[in-house]
């Protein structure tokens, strides 16, 4: 089940009891789903009320929802048509159960989502009965401490259930300052698996809350609604269709604003307004054809030029191909701004530190790092992986990180066990000519004298525990490999992440610019 991008209206009792009151509500709503072009979902509340008050309290008035639920009571068949008609009018229908009775209505009427309200978070009957159905479940959090969410979660995920759950306090309207926000960012980071919603009752006309939510991760969203009439009133937290119309216009607003998850490459507008403030390279004196351009004979200045050399890619050493004469700009095409070796670990580098903080993963020091690859530097990107070294005695564990679109050729270990397990991201991973794809928390034991090679689309970081690891234990499939020395084929990194000594890589003066 997709859960993200859902607009929920609840209903609630705000039908009134009057079936044609309800309808109407449904038809507006469904046309502002329409226009506004997202997923809505009509929400209903069911009750069997003959049991699910006591009979010897219907006239109890120490609580005063029980005269509200009464004056307020659809039959079964009403629901129905309510259901048909949300259907019919292309809304995701979801209904909350209060009693296990409610859940069986859910099933007979063929109700898409069941959704827990807060109240009944804790109520394992009804939860037992709610995991019986198979259906999708979205579960809200009011009043609930961390350790009973993580009950709902375990509960949901031992079932096998498709869940979600959603912030929401229970303050009937919720003024601002009592939101809490931050709930949704703490939930997304507990429960990375789970998409996080947020279920609201603040002002109706207030459009900043749903801003902050998504903007904190929240990715459904749900208000109490109605329609106001002559007869029916709302109360201060549901919201009209014109309210929940311009509630969308914000969220919608917000996406925009945010624009998309991954880094983009800069747009043609952006990289015109940034050239017209950089600074670019012009010479002093003149330069005869031949000879070297010195810092102390260029300056860096307004404006740049089509064509000409940018001071961020000034670099010593630039031989003129001509004679130029003073104050003229320095070409562009002086320099070679191809990727030389200490580049490509150097991005390497800086990628993996990135791709590990987004991870969450943490090295100590005593930690060796080395890229390995396998038909050279230049060659990296495509066939290679990172290679962190945590632990080698009897038992041995190493991190493995690849990025994007790198492959490692298919080989086996005479003298190694090994099993590797996804920590982020996902490798596709070929055990004797059978593929499997991996994501975060799955495992793949890997004997010895088995054929292996593993690849990623977007980058992965897993774990590989092993028995001890002994250096020219792996065999390729491919000659030419073997042929290249092990060391020819290594680069080591300290966790400083300053280069070792190790190959013909860097020039010795270049070393102390090491990353």
């Amino acid at each position: 089940m997709n859960f993200e991008g859902l607009f929920i209206y609840d209903m609630a009792n705000n039908h009134q009891g009057d079936l044609g009151h309800g309808l109407r509500i449904i038809k507006d709503f469904a046309k502002v789903s329409s226009e506004k072009s997202v997923r809505g979902a009509m929400k209903f509340q069911y009750r069997q009320l003959a049991t699910f008050i006591h009979p010897d309290y219907r006239d109890y008035e120490g609580n005063k929802h029980l005269s509200r639920f009464i004056s307020t009571e659809l039959s079964s068949e009403d629901y129905g048509v309510l259901a048909a008609s949300a259907k019919e009018q292309g809304l995701v229908t979801i209904s909350t159960p209060f009693d296990e009775e409610s859940v069986d209505l859910i099933e007979k009427l063929r109700i898409d989502i069941i959704k827990i309200a807060s109240c009944s978070a804790q109520d394992w009957p009804l939860l037992e009965r709610v995991a019986l159905a198979g259906k999708p479940v979205i579960c809200s959090t009011a009043g609930l401490n961390i350790t009973q969410i993580d009950d709902i979660v375990s509960f949901f995920e031992k079932h096998g259930t498709e869940f979600a759950l959603m912030h929401c306090v229970a303050i009937y309207p919720t003024p601002f300052d009592k939101l809490a926000l931050n709930q949704i960012k703490l939930l997304s980071r507990r429960y990375p698996q789970v998409t996080i919603g947020f279920s609201t009752h603040e002002d109706p006309d207030c459009l900043d809350a749903v801003k902050i939510a998504y903007a904190k991760g929240a990715r459904i969203f749900e208000r109490h609604v109605g329609v106001n009439t002559d007869k029916y009133k709302l109360n201060g937290y549901s919201s009209t269709p014109e309210q929940v119309a311009s509630w969308i216009d914000s969220y919608k607003e917000t996406l925009d604003g945010c624009g998309p998850s991954g880094r983009a490459p800069v747009s043609q507008e952006e990289e015109a307004s940034l050239q017209s403030l950089s600074r670019g390279v012009f010479l002093k004196n003149p330069v005869a054809k031949g000879e070297e351009i010195k810092r102390d004979n260029v300056v860096f200045s307004m404006p740049i030029l089509k064509g000409q050399l940018k001071s961020g890619l000034w670099a010593d050493g630039l031989i003129a191909d001509k004679g130029y004469s003073a104050a003229e700009p320095v070409p562009a095409s002086l320099r070679d701004i191809s990727m030389s070796d200490q580049d490509t670990v150097n991005r390497t580098i800086l990628q993996v530190k990135g791709m590990l903080n987004n991870a969450k993963i943490f090295l100590g020091d005593d930690c060796s790092v080395e890229l390995s690859h396998h038909y050279g530097l230049d060659r990296f990107r495509e066939f290679g992986a990172v290679i962190i070294d945590c632990i080698n005695r009897d038992y041995c564990k190493k991190l493995i990180i690849q990025l994007p679109r790198q492959k490692h050729p298919y080989h086996y270990h005479k003298k190694k066990e090994e099993t590797f397990q996804v920590l982020s991201g996902s490798v596709e991973v070929e055990l004797e000519g059978e593929m499997r794809t991996m994501l975060p928390g799955d495992k793949c034991l890997v004997e010895r004298d088995k054929w292996h090679k593993f690849q990623t689309l977007h980058g992965v970081i897993f774990e590989e525990v092993s028995t001890t690891h002994f250096n020219n234990d792996s065999f390729y499939e491919d000659p030419l490999i073997s042929e290249i020395p092990r060391e020819s084929r290594k680069t080591k990194i300290d966790l400083g992440l300053r280069l070792q000594m190790n190959s013909e890589l860097l020039e010795e003066d270049d070393k102390s610019n090491c990353l």
